[in-house]
């Protein structure tokens, strides 16, 4: 168990590095520093807005989100999985886009512009094209096209700290401002103090981070996340940016790939079982009491032994057979299984999967908190505009 919200099984990779205790101790569980990456999963952090400050902003009925990679991708992770008890409705520009007539009263919408450049090309467009008159900045508050804009229309900006890069920014401004805006409890999320206490917390993410490491060195490269909760899917979109934007340099690397389940059964799951042994997976599911069960009545006698059956108990079937195959071809793998859709469940996986990440790419040699490749598309793109 990773924590009472997460059942957690763990790799099956038992060889162990005696520098992750150490770097454990120096990156993770100390705080002495107010400024500080890891200080902004806490509930110490210090937001640059304050709650009822957001009071004028509850008034709308829906939200805009303009923003690229780290700045939207937390947000939209956050919706999709709490959907079904968000009454609001949120939009999300993360990428060119081509739809002109998705918002139907922009009277009622707030548009939230998130870069903390405030120089991305793709926000700026789709901002300039489809945003209303009202607007909500978060930016790093220096000189920069989003501040100046901004500060053109006389709209509020909320600071973006600048020691928080996008792809870590979930539990800061960026992800917490938003979530407010769906009702949810930012404070709920922040669960970084306890579980830095919780030994049986602290003992998997190492182990895990020791397998993955192993995994790596022995060129397992590929990341496939198998996911049985189709609300998740947005989750892992934005772990692949966490990811592969961390620990992609020097010819190094983890490849993350969603592959929605069971369907994936009848499409890449030869592959899997049968292909290159270059992966590793991720089983992941939410688990449900609720469930559409099969009507017996309408069942051909051939197929009677599902008559009694619920789609949630076929599916859990179909992952724990998946899961004794793995087990009988030696094929690595870890398991997640949310017991309840909450925030502190949410929480608890966005703060173990960047944990996981900041010490897997330390252990690799890598900084894990910096983009440089990108920035050369970046400039080139500019290059060709100008």
């Amino acid at each position: 168990m990773l924590s009472k919200n997460i059942y957690f099984e763990n790799f099956k990779i038992k060889k162990k590095n005696k520098n992750l205790i150490p770097l454990y101790n120096k990156l993770i569980k100390r705080k002495k520093i107010k400024d500080d990456l890891i200080n902004s999963f806490t509930n110490s952090y210090s937001y640059s807005f304050e709650k009822n400050q957001l009071k004028k902003y509850k008034k709308f009925n829906s939200y805009s989100i303009y923003g690229m990679g780290g700045s939207s991708l937390g947000i939209q992770a956050i919706y999709d999985f709490f959907k079904k008890d968000i009454k609001k409705k949120f939009f999300f520009f993360n990428n060119l886009q081509t739809q002109t007539n998705i918002i139907k009263n922009k009277k009622k919408n707030l548009n939230i512009i998130i870069s903390k450049s405030g120089n991305t090309l793709e926000t700026i467009v789709n901002e300039n094209i489809f945003s209303g008159n009202n607007k909500l900045f978060i930016v790093e508050k220096k000189n920069n096209y989003l501040q100046n804009l901004a500060l053109k229309l006389k709209s509020e900006i909320i600071e973006h700290k600048n020691f928080i890069g996008g792809r870590y920014s979930i539990l800061s401004e960026v992800g917490m401002l938003p979530s407010e805006l769906m009702g949810l409890n930012s404070n709920k999320f922040k669960k970084f103090d306890n579980l830095i206490l919780n030994k049986s917390f602290v003992k998997n993410l190492l182990t895990n981070v020791n397998a993955l490491y192993n995994l790596v060195k022995k060129k397992k490269t590929n990341s496939i996340i198998l996911n049985y909760d189709e609300s998740s899917n947005s989750i892992f979109r934005w772990y692949q940016q966490l990811v592969a934007e961390s620990l992609g340099k020097n010819s190094n690397g983890v490849l993350p790939i969603i592959s929605e389940m069971p369907k994936d059964n009848h499409s890449l799951m030869q592959l899997y079982l049968d292909g290159n042994k270059n992966a590793f997976f991720t089983f992941f599911d939410v688990l449900s009491s609720k469930s559409t069960k099969i009507n017996g009545n309408k069942m051909l006698e051939e197929f009677k032994f599902l008559k009694k059956q619920s789609l949630e108990t076929i599916k859990l079937a179909q992952k724990n057979a998946t899961k004794n195959v793995f087990k009988s071809k030696k094929i690595p793998f870890r398991s997640f299984e949310i017991k309840k859709k909450n925030e502190e469940a949410l929480g608890e996986l966005f703060t173990f999967f960047m944990l996981e990440t900041i010490l897997l790419g330390k252990m690799m040699k890598i900084n894990p908190f910096n983009q440089p490749a990108v920035e050369l598309i970046k400039r080139e793109t500019r290059k060709i505009l100008i």
